[in-house]
């Protein structure tokens, strides 16, 4: 008897979370993705992203140095920006592995791209520089990580993406679907919040850097004037050197770098040589000679 009622809730369970999607899919969505779920996408993406970022520093520097993009949280939002995109630009490419990897080529190479855009135009970060490798655009994508999205598109529809979905799921089981909706939006709101703190404390810190080490940046006079009439505000000067130290500013973004006025790329950890700008080292790396 008891078997039959676990059964019988089992069932049960299968047509709520069918009703659900249901009802989900009617609300407005996005190839067949609500707006929350590309939310929860975002937020797990970007944790993930920062894990496998940090991991990376780890394997190829043999440090545990900051890779988020906040300065607050753990989070690398390139990742999760690249994930929704990718999840919702790729429902087109499911037909098999060749066109996955075909539309995870074409839609990460223009998404790496445009996020480097934004960086570079927008944040005034150059976040990577690929001008030394083969086949490359502008040094802002090149053939090789535009292949690499091809095989991760692969990997993150038939594999990783359908593990968060059972995630989601088994959070909706657990609790109501309104409060994790509020936890959602909760978190978003918060990424973006520290988001726009982040934005500020960059701007500042590039400010006291072109200021105090006589720096001459490519295309950034305007920027910087604009930038060193708020800094020159005494009260916010004395907020951000306490909050936004260069000690803080080069732990929270260590491989940052700025185009020089000849276009030579200029790493900030050189210009302030004396601030360690990692966490732990764990190992020293064997290069080649």
């Amino acid at each position: 008897m008891e078997e039959i009622m676990e059964k019988v809730d089992e069932v049960e369970n299968i047509v709520k979370q069918k009703e659900e999607i249901h009802k989900e899919k009617k609300k407005f969505t996005i190839m067949g993705i609500s707006i929350w779920r590309m939310f929860a996408y975002f937020i797990i993406y970007s944790v993930v992203g920062f894990i496998i970022e940090t991991l990376f520093g780890l394997i190829t520097k043999g440090v545990i140095e900051s890779r988020q993009s906040s300065l607050f949280l753990p989070v690398c939002c390139i990742y999760g920006v690249g994930a929704v995109v990718m999840v919702v630009g790729l429902q087109h490419f499911k037909k098999n592995n060749y066109t996955l990897f075909l539309g995870g080529f074409i839609i990460g190479s223009i998404v790496e791209y445009i996020v480097s855009l934004v960086g570079e135009f927008i944040f005034h970060i150059k976040w990577w520089d690929y001008s030394d490798m083969a086949f490359n655009i502008n040094g802002r994508i090149c053939m090789a990580f535009s292949f690499f999205w091809g095989i991760l598109a692969i990997y993150l529809m038939s594999h990783f993406n359908p593990i968060v979905d059972r995630i989601i799921e088994k959070l909706k089981n657990k609790i109501s679907i309104k409060l994790l909706k509020s936890i959602v939006v909760i978190l978003i709101l918060t990424i973006f919040v520290s988001s726009i703190i982040s934005s500020f404390a960059l701007k500042m810190f590039f400010t006291r850097l072109v200021i105090q080490h006589n720096l001459e940046l490519q295309d950034y006079d305007e920027y910087i004037f604009e930038c060193a009439q708020i800094y020159k505000n005494e009260d916010i000067k004395n907020f951000t050197l306490k909050h936004f130290s260069d000690e803080k500013m080069l732990k929270t973004f260590p491989n940052i770098k700025l185009t020089g006025k000849d276009g030579n790329i200029i790493f900030v950890k050189d210009i302030l040589s004396d601030i360690q700008p990692y966490y732990i080292k764990v190992f020293t790396p064997i290069r080649k000679k």
